[in-house]
């Protein structure tokens, strides 16, 4: 039994206290940690793991998770976890992931609000019709996806090992979907020309005739598209020392003005392993938070205009009632999961 899964509520609250305490009155503090005991005492009950994203709300994230981290870390978790149910604190195309890899477990996730503006702006028809314009070329398919999409796809990757994967497939023209501002930052990685066609527009007769082409498309991200240059010049006119990390779905323009730039894991580590007198980092806000709770000695910036509406649906309440209840018990027709492992299986073992 983990000794988060052991704690009292008064060793929670002291726990959330030290941690997060100035931005909380102690009534607040109290009855999230009695939330977070009792999600610990029905884990242990039920033989559940709960996984937790780097977006997370601190209070949530530092309490009940057995496991945290990005996409893929949590992807890999699921695959090794014997645990059942499985309860993603998390939004709606991560469960699916974790089903996908687990058919015969129970995948949970809190809140059926917990949805993505990015998996929103594509289909499974949607990468069906680029398959038709662009025959033969493969297709490389963003993580955050809908089941139906990861399905019709070659292989998934996350925005820490897009190009290593969008590379590994040895082919001059690749398909990458459906973040246009990633797809952008992996050509330039790649040194691939971005084509970015508009399926109500007939295709170049030159689209895959240039040599080390990168087809992308139009979907973005609502947290990480607002992100601006300007943000950064007027960060560091008051703080010029300030080391600035970007998510590799912010623009190219903005990952260009950062110091840094890479998957939320890779910033977390940035963070724990760089010595800078402070750091700003530019993706959902929540994850700053997390960051500096668990790194007290280092000191961070907030742009916290920006907060992922989606994410922020996985409270403590929810995930109680999840456990209790058995809800929301995520389902994957078995059509689209053996076509759509495939996809998260290859770039497992691609890493």
């Amino acid at each position: 039994m983990s000794v988060v899964a052991t704690r009292t509520v008064e060793e929670t609250f002291l726990q959330l206290k030290a941690l997060i305490g100035e931005q909380h009155s102690d009534e607040e503090l109290r009855r999230k940690a009695e939330l977070a005991v009792e999600i610990n005492r029905l884990k242990v009950e039920r033989g559940a793991v709960i996984l937790g994203h780097n977006y997370m709300g601190p209070a949530l994230f530092l309490t009940v998770p057995d496991y945290t981290g990005d996409s893929f870390a949590l992807c890999q978790r699921a695959a090794e976890t014997d645990k059942d149910p499985i309860v993603f604190c998390g939004v709606k195309f991560m469960a699916e992931t974790a089903k996908i890899i687990n058919p015969d477990r129970t995948v949970l996730l809190p809140s059926l609000e917990a949805g993505c503006s990015l998996a929103a702006s594509i289909t499974a028809a949607d990468v069906r019709e680029l398959r038709r314009r662009y025959p033969g070329v493969p297709v490389v398919t963003y993580i955050n996806t809908y089941a139906d999409v990861k399905a019709e796809c070659d292989v998934c990757c996350t925005s820490g090992n897009a190009a290593r994967i969008v590379e590994s497939l040895e082919a001059d023209t690749v398909i990458f979907l459906p973040d246009e501002y990633l797809a952008r930052n992996v050509a330039r990685e790649t040194g691939r020309h971005i084509i970015v066609p508009s399926l109500g527009v007939p295709p170049r007769a030159d689209d895959t005739e240039i040599e080390r082409v990168l087809i992308g498309w139009t979907g973005k991200c609502e947290v990480h598209e607002k992100f601006t240059v300007a943000d950064i010049e007027s960060v560091r006119q008051q703080y010029p020392d300030v080391v600035i990390l970007a998510h590799p779905e912010c623009s190219p323009e903005v990952v260009s003005a950062s110091d840094f730039s890479g998957s939320t894991k890779a910033m977390i580590d940035y963070v724990r392993q760089v010595d800078a007198p402070r750091y700003l980092v530019l993706t959902e806000c929540s994850m700053g938070d997390n960051i500096q709770a668990q790194n007290p000695d280092k000191s961070l910036l907030r742009l916290c205009s920006q907060r992922c509406p989606h994410m922020k649906e996985i409270t403590l309440a929810d995930t109680l009632a999840s456990l209790r209840e058995n809800r929301y018990v995520i389902e994957v027709p078995e059509a689209i999961r053996l076509r759509a492992r495939r996809a998260v299986d290859r770039m497992l073992a691609l890493g």
